[in-house]
């Protein structure tokens, strides 16, 4: 297939393409930048210059292909406080394929979050999140509206990812919680540690995707959770020895202090299964979990100073 990927040089984008290439698809990649442009050239792939903002350019790429996997999110919009205008600008973009794809029977594969969809509980695929109006909401109502395109004839998925998708070269959550505790002089868990975050290597999570595109039936919700869930507290003692620091519990109310915008996430408990998953598509993690991949020491390393 000739399968679009926005999203391709990112953290996840940038393992799926090798895994598509190497399995016999095509790839056309959205690049934002002359620099992600080179790297998507570089590993194979054909290069469309734009954003998730230019709706002209991610409908006509689409229409030009055979598939879609929608990766790209403004995380650092999100994360700098307006979360509510990137799950926007995500709407926009789904709406678009949508358009793009309509009566085709296409595969169109959206990524989507595990974080809060069942607080406290083990989610399952057949979970549906909470969708009040909230900005944090938006996003689940465009996974929504992504499944509800089978309607208009697009063989549509959506993968919900664990919130720490790791590995080598990471600067998502665990980067942040890592360059927290150094700067602290303590590795911090919140409250007594024992919520649990879903894991998943990146190189799993490309794998999963590219099944989700070969192969998931049309208004199928996917699970990207290797890990069920990881104790908060186990992740900090794994720190706190490679940092060679105290370990140590943050009280709740002190967590925004200690933690800035991570607090939120942190204190999470958001379990989740992926059972249904596995068994759907044949997918079987392959690569370390979280604890393991903290051990390799990656995360920990430290730009070398120049003499």
């Amino acid at each position: 297939m000739r399968i679009f990927v926005t999203g391709a040089s990112g953290w996840i984008g940038s393992a799926l393409v090798p895994e598509l290439i190497d399995t016999g698809h095509q790839v056309v990649g959205l690049a934002r930048s002359d620099a992600s442009a080179a790297a998507l050239t570089a590993a194979g792939a054909e290069a469309v210059r734009g954003t998730v903002d230019d709706l002209d350019v991610l409908r006509d790429t689409a229409a030009a292909s055979d598939a879609v996997i929608h990766l790209a999110f403004k995380h650092d919009l999100a994360f700098t406080g307006d979360y509510q205008g990137a799950a926007e600008a995500d709407r926009r973009a789904v709406d678009a394929f949508g358009d793009a794809l309509a009566g085709t029977g296409r595969p169109f594969v959206l990524a989507s979050g595990l974080a809060g969809l069942k607080p406290g509980q083990v989610a399952t695929e057949q979970d549906q999140p909470t969708v009040d109006g909230s900005p944090t909401s938006i996003r689940s109502a465009t996974a929504a509206a992504a499944l509800a395109l089978t309607s208009r004839g697009v063989r549509s998925s959506v993968v919900r990812l664990a919130p720490t998708c790791h590995g080598d070269g990471d600067n998502g959550f665990m980067a942040t919680l890592v360059a927290i505790a150094r700067a602290k002089g303590v590795s911090g868990y919140i409250g007594d540690g024992t919520n649990r975050w879903p894991a998943l290597h990146r190189l799993d999570a490309a794998r999963l995707f590219r099944l989700a595109v070969e192969q998931a039936p049309a208004g199928t919700v996917l699970h990207g959770a290797a890990e069920e869930g990881v104790a908060i507290r186990d992740v900090a003692e794994v720190m706190g020895r490679h940092l060679d620091i105290p370990v140590t519990s943050v009280a709740p109310e002190a967590a925004t202090g200690h933690f800035t915008w991570l607090a939120g996430f942190l204190a999470l408990d958001v379990p989740a299964s992926s059972a249904q998953t596995r068994e759907l598509l044949g997918w079987e993690p392959a690569h370390p979990g979280l604890i393991e991949d903290l051990d390799k020491g990656h995360y920990f390393q430290t730009p070398a100073i120049p003499s």
